[in-house]
C-alpha cells in the first residue's frame, strides 16, 4: 500500500501540487486525470522520486520513502513508463527483458511476458528496440520490460500519447490482462474514456488539488459527466 500525505510541490514559486492526500490499495487500477496542466504527471513523478515534495510524505508498506531517490524506489518496487518511451540502439527486446528482471530468466519466460502485452515472441525477441518499431510497439515492450520487474507499483505517464487507433486498442487489451493478471498496483495518468472504464478508482484533478475521487461503482459519473468536457483539448503534460 502506498499512501501520501498532505503532499504539495512548488517550482519556481508556483504551486503544483496542493495538500494531496490519498491511498493507493494494493491489487488496484487506479486512473489519475484532468485537463492540461491538473498536476497528474507530476503527481506520479513524486511518487517515482523524479520530483520530491515540498512539504509532505509518501509511505510504501509504513516505510517512509519520501527523501528516497529514483532507483531506490525502483528497488522497493516501483516502475515508471514514460509518455515516450526510450529506445535502445543494440539491444534486443529479449535482452531488454532480461535485463529488466530481478531475477535470471530463461527465453520461454521472456516468451510468456511478451505474449501478455500481445506481442510474438517469435517475431519481436530478437529485433532491436530502436526506432523501426512503432510507437504502440515500444509502448508494449516497455509495459514488458515493467511486467519482468515483478513490481508493487507502476506508473504509465499517458502510455496513449504518439501512437496510433490500432495500437491504442491493442494497448487497451494489454491494460485489461494486465488488470486481471498483475498483483501490484497500477496507476494509469490519461483522460481516454477506454482506459477510465476499467479502472477500480478514478481520480479527477483540478488546478493542483484532487478535486474528487470516484470508485468502481460510480465511473459512469465520470463518463458521462461534464469530466469529458473538461478534458477537451488533451492533457499531455500536467
Amino acid at each position: 500500500m502506498l499512501e501520501l500525505k498532505n503532499v504539495s510541490f512548488e517550482k519556481d514559486n508556483k504551486k503544483i501540487l496542493d495538500d494531496i492526500n490519498f491511498i493507493l490499495e494494493d491489487n488496484s487500477f487506479v486512473v489519475i486525470t484532468g485537463k492540461n496542466g491538473s498536476g497528474k504527471s507530476t503527481l506520479a513523478k513524486i511518487i517515482m522520486g523524479i520530483e520530491k515534495p515540498t512539504t509532505g510524505s509518501i509511505v510504501l508498506d509504513n516505510f517512509d520513502i519520501t527523501q528516497k531517490e529514483i532507483d531506490e524506489r525502483a528497488n522497493l518496487g516501483i516502475s515508471y513508463a514514460f509518455q515516450q518511451p526510450v529506445k535502445f540502439k543494440g539491444i534486443t527486446v529479449e535482452n531488454l527483458i532480461k535485463l529488466s528482471a530481478k531475477k535470471k530468466i530463461n527465453r520461454k519466460e521472456v516468451c510468456d511476458i511478451l505474449s501478455k502485452v500481445g506481442l510474438c515472441a517469435n517475431e519481436y525477441s530478437k529485433r532491436e528496440v530502436n526506432g523501426q518499431l512503432s510507437g504502440g510497439e515500444l509502448k508494449r515492450i516497455e509495459i514488458a520490460s515493467v511486467i519482468a520487474k515483478e513490481s508493487k507499483i507502476i506508473l504509465f505517464d499517458e502510455p496513449e500519447a504518439g501512437i496510433d487507433l490500432w495500437s491504442f486498442n491493442n494497448l487497451i487489451n494489454t491494460f485489461k490482462e494486465l488488470r486481471k493478471n498483475i498483483s501490484g498496483a497500477i496507476v494509469v495518468i490519461s483522460h481516454q474514456e477506454k482506459i477510465i472504464n476499467i479502472a477500480d478508482k478514478v481520480i479527477l484533478m483540478n488546478e493542483g488539488k484532487i478535486e474528487k475521487t470516484y470508485n468502481k461503482d460510480s465511473l459512469h459519473e465520470v463518463l458521462a459527466s461534464s469530466i469529458c468536457c473538461k478534458l477537451q483539448g488533451g492533457a499531455h503534460n500536467g
